[in-house]
């Protein structure tokens, strides 16, 4: 009787997914910054008996605001260059990164994060992206 063959990287369609979904969930976190950009504007029109129409208070939640929304759409662009390259099997160093980063980002970003970075590095997944490294 013949042992059955696994097929190597069988697990990164899984993790591509993951991928994605990561990705969405960081553009929906995106609204959290902007909610911190309502809130300056906000506190700006209720703000009406000061000489100035903008103050620090103002800044604080602009910048804030502006500094998330950005780190978030950061995020979700990388994240989903993860996902393709995971899909065409290629660039494991890139997604080796992406996966770090994503580790600082939350249970799903370091459960999906340590699980992706061990699966790339089995000899069989890394002949893979290494065999998909020589044809291009």
């Amino acid at each position: 009787m013949e042992p059955s063959r696994v097929e190597p990287g069988r697990n990164l369609e899984t993790y591509r997914i993951l991928f994605i979904i990561k990705g969405v969930l960081n553009l929906l976190i995106c609204f959290v910054g902007f909610i911190y950009l309502v809130m300056g504007v906000a506190f700006t029109n209720a703000d009406m008996h000061g000489d100035l129409p903008f103050n620090y208070f103002n800044l604080i939640f602009f910048i804030f605001g502006g500094i998330f929304i950005l780190f978030s759409i950061i995020m979700a662009v990388l994240t989903f260059l993860a996902a393709k390259y995971l899909n065409q099997r290629k660039n494991a160093t890139f997604i080796i990164v992406v996966s770090v980063i994503n580790c600082l980002t939350g249970i799903l970003g370091i459960v999906l994060g340590i699980l992706t970075i061990i699966e790339i590095q089995k000899p069989e997944v890394s002949a893979l992206f290494e065999a998909n490294k020589t044809k291009n």
